[in-house]
């Protein structure tokens, strides 16, 4: 059984969901970044402290990071593949 890197076919064909998980993580990042922000000027606690929500956001900005590599490779790979046809 080929291993998710060695499988080029099935990374080609996930761009879009791979894709829909980057930016789902990356938008929460930043609502999350906003939250912080507001809650530090605001002095107040939403839930969390305002350290508590950066710090969250820092972990979803991080965790879309190999989202975004997938997606990279993926569309590197039809690329590359689309030239070699030609």
């Amino acid at each position: 059984m080929a291993r998710h890197w060695e499988d080029r076919e099935k990374i080609k064909a996930g761009i879009g969901s791979v894709g829909t998980r980057a930016h789902v993580c990356w938008f929460l990042g930043a609502a999350f970044a906003v939250l912080g922000i507001i809650a530090g000027a605001m002095n107040a606690v939403l839930g969390l402290n305002s350290t508590g929500w950066l710090l969250l956001a820092l972990v979803a900005f991080v965790a879309s990071i190999p989202f975004f590599i997938g997606v990279g490779m993926g569309w590197y790979l039809k690329t590359a593949e689309g030239k070699k046809k030609e």
